[in-house]
């Protein structure tokens, strides 16, 4: 398998004014997607809408964001990073907008389908896959696991204080006299209003970040060389997201209300902690491949992260639930930076975009299934604990086929970060 970790960028670049505005909408991004998802399944609730009619229309949102983003991101390199990213912009305000102003099952299901929201607290959309080309095509392949670390640590800790924002604010405006819904609204709104501001950030790219000429001769699908190694990536990211899919921040955040009666403010707060731990966890991620690889640090780290996950619904108490949701936190993006900066490494420079996109609709391909299955568990208290032991049991076994798969193929411990 050839391993492309060379750039033609020198060493000593810089981020440049392109790299540092991608930055920025990845930190104004997060936020957005932090302060809906730990208000979307109570705002759904609100609006008088089952668990598992819930769960659907989550799964729903996902497989949209699934179809669009794959067409996107396919045709970035060839169509240009910038106009995709911009679509993108123009998909998040055209979901928000409906979420806000519309109580109807159906207006919601054709919203979440068509537009980009995110129920997780993670990146969906377009954006991740070819903002990680972009940040490569300027960056030298030594400093990429380290830049996209940082990367990482900035989205984490925008998400962490979008948590925080997000659940105080409904909170603060529910104390004021609004209705739990109203206040909710509000943020659906402020959601729509983010997707408005990365449209204008967007225009400012300059023409640096776009593809080389030697994208055009990519196959359809922005893959040639790369194909095969890609396509077993991508079946195994699948299944790790699928088992994500049961315990995205929304259902977990829905979870710790339920069953210990956490207020939206706390539930903000409990939230901000785990990603920000997230975040710094992805730092130490870049010292330790330089020492052991990539592939091992992702597997090495991750199946304790799954293991604390496990143990978070088998806890008696609040504080003792809230400990284990924040001790796997403290580990489990660890194979977040390495996993992407391996999927850089083994591509060539102009299939980047397409590794990144069709990796990334893998996950959230498998991510979007779950939501279906966890919301009739979620509605049963014998069985609302569930979603975590089916998250962490499926996890470890990705873990274990990832290895299994990849450790012949290991790169990483020679780089720079």
């Amino acid at each position: 398998m050839p391993l492309n970790t060379r750039s033609q960028v020198p060493a000593g670049t810089p981020l440049g004014p392109d790299g540092r505005l991608l930055f920025v909408t990845r930190a104004a991004r997060m936020f957005s997607y932090g302060f809906l998802s730990v208000v979307l399944v109570l705002y759904l609730a609100g609006l008088g809408f089952s668990e598992a009619r819930i769960g659907l229309l989550l799964t729903l949102t996902l497989v949209g964001d699934t179809l669009i983003s794959l067409w996107i991101t396919l045709h970035a390199d060839r169509l240009g990073r910038k106009k995709m990213l911009l679509v993108g912009a123009a998909l998040m305000v055209g979901a928000g907008i409906p979420f806000a102003l519309s109580g109807d099952f159906t207006v919601l299901v054709l919203a979440a389908t068509f537009g980009v929201i995110s129920p997780s607290g993670n990146e969906v959309g377009p954006f991740l896959a070819i903002e990680q080309a972009a940040l490569s095509q300027v960056l030298p392949g030594e400093r990429r696991t380290g830049v996209f670390a940082w990367y990482n640590l900035t989205g984490s800790f925008a998400t962490a204080l979008g948590a925080l924002a997000g659940g105080w604010s409904a909170q603060a405006l529910q104390a004021a006299g609004h209705a739990p819904v109203a206040s909710y609204r509000v943020l659906v709104f402020a959601y729509a209003a983010v997707g408005m501001v990365l449209a204008v950030l967007f225009t400012r790219m300059s023409p640096t970040v776009e593809a080389p000429p030697a994208a055009a001769h990519a196959s359809r699908w922005g893959l040639h060389a790369s194909k095969g190694v890609v396509l077993r990536l991508s079946a195994l990211f699948s299944l790790d997201a699928f088992a994500g899919g049961f315990v995205i921040q929304s259902i977990v955040a829905y979870w710790f209300h339920v069953k210990f009666g956490v207020a939206p403010g706390a539930l903000g707060s409990i939230f901000f902690a785990a990603n920000i731990l997230a975040g710094l966890s992805s730092l130490y991620a870049v010292k330790l491949a330089a020492k052991i690889g990539l592939i091992r640090t992702m597997v090495f780290t991750h199946i304790p992260s799954n293991v604390l996950l496990i143990l978070v619904p088998l806890m008696p108490t609040l504080p003792l639930a809230v400990a284990m949701l924040l001790l796997r936190f403290s580990i489990s993006q660890m194979d977040v930076p390495t996993r992407q900066a391996y999927t850089m490494a083994v591509v060539a420079p102009d299939e980047r975009s397409a590794a990144a996109g069709v990796t990334g609709i893998a996950r959230t391909t498998g991510a979007a299934i779950s939501p279906v299955l966890a919301g009739p568990l979620l509605a049963v208290p014998a069985l609302a604990g569930a979603p975590f032991l089916i998250a962490g049991g499926l996890k470890i076994l990705y873990d274990l086929l990832l290895y299994r798969s990849f450790r012949s193929s290991e790169v990483g411990k020679s780089e720079k970060s």
